[in-house]
């Protein structure tokens, strides 16, 4: 049986050439993410490894103890050098640095903009950074950059470099240029390096540092020396050894790439699953054309059990190559990926291609393991035909039981899935995702059951139009779809999928975007928003000098704060509410918010009042992160909106105390009437031309929304145009092996006088006719679970609509008639070339 098996898969190999072409290309998706993500997480690895070499314990800020001092400072660093086994303490002070470019841009990712404090050693030098040119920074008004950095800003040594913390530009003089090992760097931030006393000022406390690295004597142990610098710290700091950081940072890598790895590999999991309706189909069609092979085999001894070895065997070996090609495709899929990121400014650490051997065992199970459940049901099906009746008929009808059966689930899957959708409605909140999640999945497999149901009256509906435009060639095609209606919904139902995840996706950013623009303009009576390119924030004095430019009539400054109600975690926000109504319209529902003031004071969202059980007189126990408690009374209610996107709402003097350094996360502008134009220009004069300040419009603010949700959408269309790529490739399928199922049905037809191009025109209606139920389908499935899941969005935005893109829906139909019409060139082309006599006489 396995021979047997082994001669059919060659006897086959170009009616299986698209079934293995599919199971390929999501091998390769699978295959290519694993490699990508492994390669990718060796090279930070590595990276950061080698910028450990030289650490054997690390002492950091722990939790605080306010009855102790915990400052690390140069007399703890000495106390620690002189412990046994320490060969050298380093201080070191870090912080956020933007350095500007020489469009005055920032030369790093928001991420990786590091400020460093610069610490020679005996020769004049810091070991940790090797220079390439210069020395080192030796005052306050000198900087060094690393080699990147200082490439992006066009300095020389003895040139200015423009750079800004979190408030005011600063020039300092270029002293030097160095090569680093750290992983951040090399995956596109920038670094700053100053000396010690200007990184503690900027950076800290006169005099304090942010952490010491201890290097050990040669022969120490790296634990024995942790636990010694472990008893000779105070309370409120810890030590970790360089074993410890490497574990901690190999999670921190692995934590970092996996959502990567998860996105490609939900996208190549899409992919496979079309797949399986594409090598379903093709076994199934493989079968009732070899059902008289399988007779005969039963009737000299085989038994159904061996019928079913055989199929699978074929199945197994066929998914064995495709894996195998595809693990090599995957090789360059990897490649590509690494250049799509880089092209997209996502810069990643060097290294070359892993290849670990769970990537090479995955693509070859993942793709052997789906051939084969696919290969399963058909194979089931062949092993029930008796022999005898499988002598006497080509392929035999589905019976009606098993129609029945079928519709029947389709229609309860359907049912539940609708059900579970309409409850989604009812829904206000993110917490309903599950459900949502379960209730599209439900509905789209009952979809998929019910496709050969739904089939018949489409196609009898789309074979109107098909009869008036192309007559008897129209009838045909309506016909040989109506035919098998399960291979046609087969065939549909790999497109359908593609098209309802597209549409849904499509659906639901239109939405967020119509709302985005609405909320804009209704809530937004400021002319710029007025934010920082750090995650710093901006300095309270940013603020102010905006509200003393000449044309601005006010500049609110907003700031937040964490805290816990309960155990449930909140964010506050604080800004100068005597302002607040000129650059928003916020709408309160109850209470005043003129009794908003001190720290006793505090108003709430709706939402969040609703979940708290509070109103107007009520106290609000509230926990901060800096571990100080307060219990304001809530004196108002207000609804979210576009710029207060708290759930609670303070003055300064509430929050600013539990602020670690009193930063503001962004500041609303109102210009001056007729005064609005030119300010943006004043703005960034004002600043200095401050690197980290961006001045935006609601015009630009909508413009930056559409273009992140418009390029997630792209990037969401390019990974689901594989699942639609092996979707068009099972009509092609489909339709070449159908044409070879009636190879003498085609010979019968030109005999009596249908010409060549009117066999193309009967294969290429159907196709499209396939094609085209599809993406109905699709379409019809996409917007109803975009609407439904859309209610969840209600509680963020209580006026939130479904849109329906109607041209860009126009555009996936007409994409579907090109599908369903570049399918058909190859197989109708093959049907129109066959010989007439040689057709008559086929078997």
């Amino acid at each position: 049986m396995f021979r047997t098996a082994l001669r059919n898969l060659l006897a086959h190999k170009t009616r299986l050439m698209m079934t293995a072409l599919a199971v390929l290309l999501g091998t390769a998706f699978v295959s290519g993410t694993l490699v990508f993500s492994d390669s990718v997480g060796k090279a930070f690895h590595n990276k950061m490894a080698q910028s450990l070499d030289d650490v054997a314990v690390q002492v950091n800020p722990g939790r605080p103890d306010p009855r102790e001092s915990s400052a690390i400072d140069d007399r703890l660093a000495g106390r620690i050098a002189a412990l046994p086994g320490v060969a050298s303490v380093r201080p070191s002070v870090q912080g956020t640095v933007t350095v500007a470019d020489k469009d005055n841009n920032p030369a790093g990712s928001e991420w990786g903009r590091q400020g460093v404090n610069y610490v020679p050693g005996k020769d004049g030098k810091d070991s940790r950074y090797p220079l390439l040119q210069g020395r080192g920074p030796a005052s306050a008004d000198e900087v060094a950059l690393d080699q990147k950095t200082a490439a992006k800003t066009g300095a020389k040594v003895g040139g200015t470099v423009r750079l800004a913390i979190d408030g005011p530009v600063m020039s300092k003089k270029l002293t030097g240029i160095v090569t680093t090992r750290d992983p951040r760097v090399g995956a596109g931030g920038s670094l700053a390096l100053f000396d010690t006393a200007t990184a503690q000022e900027l950076f800290g406390k006169k005099g304090e540092f942010g952490e010491l690295v201890v290097s050990a004597a040669k022969g120490a142990d790296q634990e024995a020396l942790a636990a010694k610098v472990r008893a000779a710290l105070p309370k409120g700091l810890e030590a970790r050894s360089g074993k410890q950081l490497a574990a901690l940072e190999t999670r921190l890598i692995e934590h970092q790439t996996s959502s990567i790895r998860n996105t490609f590999l939900v996208f190549a999991g899409i992919s496979l699953f079309v797949g399986i309706f594409v090598i379903a189909n093709t076994f199934t069609m493989l079968i009732a054309q070899r059902s008289r092979e399988i007779a005969l085999l039963r009737a000299v001894g085989a038994s159904r059990r061996q019928v079913v070895r055989s199929v699978l065997a074929e199945a197994g070996l066929l998914g064995m190559i495709a894996s195998a090609a595809g693990f090599v495709l995957g090789l360059g899929v990897a490649v590509g990926m690494r250049a799509a990121l880089a092209g997209a400014g996502t810069d990643l650490p060097e290294g070359p291609l892993v290849i670990e051997p769970t990537a090479v065992l995955a693509a070859l199970a993942v793709g052997v393991g789906v051939t084969v459940l696919a290969a399963w049901l058909p194979s089931r099906k062949a092993a029930r035909i008796a022999p005898v009746e499988a002598m006497a008929t080509v392929e035999a009808a589905p019976t009606p039981k098993s129609l029945v059966l079928r519709n029947s689930l389709g229609a309860a899957l359907t049912s539940l899935g609708i059900a579970v959708m309409l409850y989604v409605t009812t829904l206000r909140d993110s917490g309903g995702l599950t459900a949502a999640m379960a209730g599209s999945a439900l509905t789209l497999t009952g979809i998929i059951v019910l496709a050969p149901l739904l089939s018949r009256p489409f196609v009898r509906l789309f074979g109107r139009a098909t009869r008036r435009l192309a007559g008897v060639n129209g009838k045909l095609a309506q016909e040989n779809a109506l035919r098998n209606p399960r291979r046609t919904a087969a065939t549909a139902s790999a497109l359908m999928i593609g098209l309802t995840l597209i549409t849904g996706l499509t659906v639901a950013g239109a939405s967020m975007d119509r709302e985005m623009e609405r909320k804009g303009r209704k809530d937004m009576t400021a002319d710029y928003r007025v934010g920082s390119t750090s995650y710093l924030g901006l300095h309270p004095d940013v603020a102010r000098k905006l509200g003393e430019l000449p044309g601005v009539e006010a500049a609110v400054p907003l700031r937040m704060a964490g805290f816990q109600s309960k155990e449930i975690p909140g964010g506050v926000m604080a800004t100068d509410l005597a302002r607040l109504g000129k650059v928003t319209d916020l709408k309160v529902t109850a209470g005043s918010l003129a009794d908003l003031r001190g720290t006793a004071a505090i108003a709430v969202t709706e939402a969040y009042a609703q979940q708290h059980g509070l109103k107007p007189g009520s106290t609000l126990p509230m926990e901060f992160y800096d571990g100080k408690k307060a219990s304001p009374k809530v004196v108002a209610v207000y609804a979210k909106n576009g710029i207060v996107t708290a759930d609670t709402l303070a003055a300064p003097e509430l929050v600013d105390p539990h602020l670690e350094r009193v930063r503001d996360d962004e500041v609303w502008v109102k210009a001056a009437p007729g005064a609005a134009a030119g300010l943006p220009a004043k703005v960034k004069e004002a600043m200095g031309g401050n690197p980290i300040i961006k001045v935006q419009s609601e015009g630009d603010l909508r413009r930056e929304g559409a273009g992140t949700s418009g390029s997630i959408l792209n990037m969401v269309y390019g990974l689901l145009g594989l699942a639609v790529v092996i979707a068009v490739l099972g009509v092609v399928n489909t339709l070449a092996m159908s044409v070879f199922e009636r190879t003498r049905e085609i010979g019968m037809l030109r005999a009596i006088g249908l010409a060549r191009q009117g066999v193309k025109q009967m294969v290429r209606l159907e196709s499209v006719m396939i094609a085209m139920f599809g993406a109905v389908l699709g379409i019809g499935v996409g917007i109803f679970l975009a609407w439904a899941g859309g209610h969840l969005l209600r509680s963020s935005y209580p006026a939130y609509a479904t849109v329906v893109p109607w041209a860009r829906i126009g555009l996936f139909l007409l994409l579907a008639l090109a599908v369903g019409v570049l399918a058909a060139v190859w197989p109708a082309r093959r049907a129109a070339r066959l010989n007439v006599l040689e057709s008559i006489g086929a078997q």
